[in-house]
């Protein structure tokens, strides 16, 4: 061995040596942003089925905040408005939890349902009231 410095480092080591030349800022910049896009546009596309639609979009940010300070801005404002609410909903007593747990069901299966509606024409109420009588 050479004695040197082991010269891999973290991704954002990687990243800085990127950054340092003109076509490499650039080539990076466009990159970031082609995959956060393509990220964010398939988490978009599976919100409104079951599943990790909006985990995916916030992939799709984490990915654009690597180059980009707005992304960067807008998690943590994200991150700030989850660990309110989440501390907010810790804070309330049991049945008001569960009534909160009860409307996000309503909202999400209002989502399901429009969704469905609108993209296939399938209305949701009436296949499921055909199948249970």
């Amino acid at each position: 061995m050479s004695g040197k410095p082991d010269e891999r480092g973290s991704g954002v080591d990687v990243l800085d040596r990127i950054r340092k030349t003109p076509h490499g800022r650039m080539a990076l910049k466009i990159g970031i942003g082609v995959i956060g896009i393509l990220v964010v546009a398939f988490g978009v596309v599976l919100i409104p089925f079951p599943g990790p639609g909006w985990a995916i979009v916030i992939l799709g940010f984490v990915i654009w905040a690597l180059e980009f300070a707005w992304a960067r801005h807008l998690l943590e404002f994200t991150k700030r408005h989850v660990r309110s609410w989440t501390r907010w909903v810790r804070r309330q007593s049991l049945p008001v939890r569960t009534v909160l747990g009860v409307l996000g069901l309503i909202f999400v299966a209002g989502v399901v349902w429009g969704s469905v509606w609108l993209s296939f024409g399938v209305n949701l109420l009436d296949v499921a009231r055909d199948w249970v009588t």
